[in-house]
């Protein structure tokens, strides 16, 4: 017996020696590369130890999520928005108790101002479809006014793309292509599809990267198609193009787009095709005579005049030529990758846009000819709401959508190395995305937003959502004061 004792013990010697010699040959070796490199100078002066700094910058984005950053205080997204959603995609209900964790003191915070005498519980809130393009062969009625924003197959993976088609179909809500094309799994779960034409035309372009009539009528074939919307700029980027690294184009995402597999795609900054707003509404008249279906723009607002050049072209050539509708996104950022000033410093944010171009809409007589679409960080009740009020007639969420898909704002959607399987083509993440599960979650997270609006807009006192007014909400001032909305926008009437 002693001496097979004697035998582990000798084991159990040799293997720690072993891996103390190994650690110290591992360190000896990091030291040499260390002290010859130099790109790193605090690596050459502090050879190893130096290499701790940058695993805790890694680690530092994780530990701030988790342990050290409240529930109000992270960016872009915070733990009491993230918890929201997790709730909502739970169906276990959606109610918290002791009172709201939110700091109602700071500038900004929307209040909703209760009626009085409210309707009765069965005299709920309901909301109702709404026509889009009235003038178009095949106007567009919309069923719900929350629904999914731009998001490409490419940018997003084959199950994330299956399961937010099958979940809006299952919602009745649409469902935005985004930049790259139509996929076979936009179409598979048998959602209402809004096709966005970038500025690259991906999966309607011919071979020089103009607009391709007879792709553009083989989208339009497809029954589930039921708008165009030209992408002039978006919130992440405004004056840039999109950006699909190579590692994340496919040879099937290849095809669809129209591209070369393997190699970054850059979208032009703009469409080459438009000089001015003229040019703007032939596109726009063109696509909708092409296709049938109404036709509008997304883009971004920087300053009052050009929003203002645009309708004074409207009412000069005639309401037909109007766009059937306006998608308006914030200059927070949104999910494409992005160069850090232009999602930082460039664009004005929804909160300050909204109401200008809603009200812009009604002072040239044009807020029932142009629909307005709300899209920015809006993807709580409270910030739905806000838009309806502020003048939206619907609202669309990209990352309230990528939530309910699982997502846990790990910030690498352009590395195709995301841990949720979102934003990736590797099949090592994408097996945990399923969306026989999935699909009903990002179905529960749209009825719950559409639910918990119409839960405001019944304590505000109005019949329906859209009935939401700008009177109807208190913004909160730096005097500590709120102030109603229509006193810092007040409407214009043509």
């Amino acid at each position: 017996m002693m001496d097979w004792a004697g035998w582990v013990i000798q084991i159990l010697a040799f293997g720690f020696v072993l891996v103390v010699g190994v650690a110290a040959l591992v360190v000896v070796v990091l030291f040499i590369i260390d002290r010859a490199q130099t790109e790193d100078a605090v690596r050459r002066n502090y050879p190893v130890i130096g290499r701790f700094r940058h695993i805790f910058t890694e680690l530092g984005e994780f530990f701030r999520q988790y342990f050290f950053a409240m529930d109000r205080e992270e960016l872009p997204f915070n733990r009491a928005q993230r918890d929201w959603v997790k709730r909502a995609v739970s169906g276990k209900g959606n109610t918290v108790a002791f009172g709201s964790t939110r700091n109602l003191a700071v500038v900004g915070t929307p209040l909703f101002v209760n009626a009085p005498f409210p309707p009765l519980d069965n005299q709920f809130a309901k909301s109702e479809p709404m026509m889009i393009g009235a003038g178009a062969r095949q106007p567009y009625v919309a069923g719900s006014f929350f629904n999914i924003s731009g998001m490409s197959y490419g940018a997003i993976s084959k199950p994330a793309v299956l399961s937010l088609s099958q979940g809006a179909k299952e919602a009745g809500i649409w469902m935005n292509t985004g930049e790259g094309g139509l996929s076979p799994y936009h179409l598979e779960g048998g959602a209402d599809i809004v096709f966005q034409i970038g500025t690259a035309k991906y999966g309607v372009r011919d071979k020089e990267g103009r607009l391709d009539d007879d792709k553009l009528r083989e989208v339009a074939a497809h029954e589930q198609v039921k708008m165009f919307e030209l992408k002039l700029a978006q919130g992440a980027k405004p004056g840039k193009g999109g950006i699909l690294p190579g590692a994340k184009i496919t040879a099937e995402i290849a095809k669809i787009r129209g591209i070369d597999a393997g190699q970054d795609s850059i979208s032009p900054n703009r469409h080459i095709e438009i000089d001015d707003w003229d040019d703007l509404l032939d596109m726009l008249a063109h696509i909708r005579e092409v296709t049938g279906k109404p036709a509008g723009i997304k883009t971004v607002f920087g300053a009052d005049q050009p929003f203002r050049d645009l309708l004074d072209t409207v009412k000069r050539r005639g309401e037909a030529f109007a766009p059937d509708f306006i998608t308006l996104d914030g200059g927070e950022g949104g999910t494409g990758a992005s160069p850090l000033p232009l999602m930082d410093l460039v664009g004005v944010t929804i909160r300050e846009a909204l109401p200008e171009v809603a009200g812009l809409l009604r002072e040239y007589g044009l807020k029932e000819r142009i629909r307005l679409i709300a899209s920015a960080k809006l993807m709580v009740p409270g910030d739905v709401a806000w838009a309806l009020a502020a003048g939206a007639d619907f609202v669309t969420s990209a990352r309230g959508f990528m939530f309910s898909l699982g997502c846990i704002q790990a910030m690498k959607c352009n590395k195709n190395t995301c841990p949720t399987g979102i934003t990736t083509h590797d099949p090592r993440f994408q097996k945990g995305l399923v969306p026989q599960d999935k699909y009903k979650k990002v179905a529960l997270y749209a009825k719950n937003i559409v639910k918990e609006v119409e839960t405001i807009a019944h304590s505000v006192g109005v019949a329906e959502p859209r009935r939401l007014r700008r009177e109807h909400v208190r913004i909160v001032q730096d005097s500590g004061k709120s102030v109603p909305l229509d006193v810092l926008y007040p409407d214009r009437v043509s």
